[in-house]
């Protein structure tokens, strides 16, 4: 399935994070790509706050600790490769262990991570487009 939404503000992408979180079933591997302040996080907010999981402010990257974990109405991890170079830094995340979990993995910067064959993973593409808007593209 493909679905894309152009959104006009970082509310319009933090209520499409909250529709998406209505549909959002453990385990869920969820893949966000685009390059730096394209939106990634703004969506977070919205998927963690639409799960239960925290308030929308209390919703960062998790840049510097690589991941933060949410408990809301389905366990969620927030993971963020932005500062992972290297195969060796990605395999040392322990994220193998945070995939057999029954929960929802958040990958920010996932074109840095090859999902598993047996998880089921949305992939969401992010595209600043001319006028400041965003164009999200999920693919399940």
């Amino acid at each position: 399935m493909r679905e894309e939404f152009v959104s006009h503000s970082a509310e319009e992408t933090i209520a499409f994070g909250r529709s998406l979180a209505g549909r959002i079933e453990s385990p869920l591997l969820i893949l966000l790509v685009g390059e730096l302040g394209s939106g990634k996080t703004t969506l977070a907010k919205g998927i963690v706050s639409g799960l239960g999981g925290a308030a929308e402010f209390d919703v960062t990257s998790p840049s510097f600790t690589l991941v933060r974990e949410y408990r809301g109405r389905i366990r969620l991890f927030h993971v963020d490769l932005y500062r992972v170079e290297s195969r060796h830094d990605l395999e040392t995340l322990g994220l193998e262990d945070l995939l057999a979990e029954e929960a929802v993995i958040l990958v920010e910067w996932g074109e840095k991570l090859r999902p598993p064959v047996n998880v089921p993973t949305w992939r969401i593409d992010f595209e600043i487009l001319e006028d400041s808007s965003r164009r999200l593209l999920l693919a399940n």
